[in-house]
């Protein structure tokens, strides 16, 4: 994988912003495979697609880019907030590449992939609406709080400079999609209960210990008046595809 950006395709372009479309767009085009199903290049949609940059003709996953100068952080900007919403809670969004970049070093620094299906209405922040003075006066914009994805979701393709190997990336994702989950409370609970277990720092830890996250997990869930309960089915689900390990009772291992 070349990591290079091709300084020649953005040639005679003076505004910033679409020299930095170009340049990443033109690199995943020419550089990226579909993390999917390891097929070895992507296609690109037209521009001005209302959701997806990229797809795969192979298995047919669509992919969104966002890209970020040096370093990728903790949020990133996203369209309305509105739309948003909609597209998560209607399973239509596409998965998700987010992307750091240099243009000092001209290269990809960083590049993650995010499964559409890991995405929750608490993951995605609204922005205040613009200004009345502003172009779009009143719009509502939105961030994706990437870290409140859990860890094993932010799927790194491109680590401080380095490619990972591909057929680990592939697997990665296919471990993942265990969690795909289309119901979006299930999701929630899922997605929530993972999190908890990473927070843990201990390699095992205990049902006690998870029930430490009870009130934090009710005023997430509100309607939900069984949270113990709940956790206890969510660990069996992660039990179940691997995530994490039943040691003795009331004891796990993260996997």
């Amino acid at each position: 994988m070349n990591l290079n950006l091709s300084m020649n395709s953005v040639v005679g372009y003076t505004s910033h912003a679409q020299m930095a479309r170009v340049l990443t767009e033109t690199w995943m085009r020419e550089n990226m495979y579909c993390p999917n199903c390891g097929h070895p290049t992507l296609g690109q949609f037209q521009n001005n697609q209302p959701v997806a940059d990229f797809y795969c003709s192979a298995c047919g996953a669509q992919y969104e880019l966002k890209s970020k100068k040096e370093k990728i952080g903790k949020k990133i900007n996203d369209g309305a907030y509105h739309t948003m919403i909609q597209r998560i809670t209607s399973n239509e969004n596409p998965d998700l590449f987010v992307m750091s970049y240099s243009l000092d070093q001209c290269m990809v620094k960083n590049l993650l992939m995010i499964p559409k299906f890991l995405f929750t209405p608490d993951i995605i922040e609204k922005r205040k609406p613009l200004a009345d003075h502003a172009q779009r006066a009143g719009w509502v914009g939105c961030n994706i709080l990437l870290d409140k994805i859990p860890e094993q979701g932010r799927i790194a393709i491109i680590k401080d400079g380095t490619a990972c190997e591909r057929t680990a990336v592939v697997d990665k994702v296919r471990l993942m999609a265990g969690l795909r989950v289309k119901n979006m409370e299930a999701r929630g609970w899922l997605v929530d209960v993972l999190s908890c277990v990473n927070d843990i720092p201990a390699q095992e830890f205990t049902l006690e210990q998870m029930y430490q996250y009870e009130q934090a997990l009710s005023q997430k869930h509100p309607d939900n008046n069984n949270i113990r309960p709940k956790i206890r089915q969510q660990l069996q689900v992660l039990r179940d595809k691997s995530f994490i390990q039943f040691i003795d009772k009331g004891v796990y291992r993260k996997v």
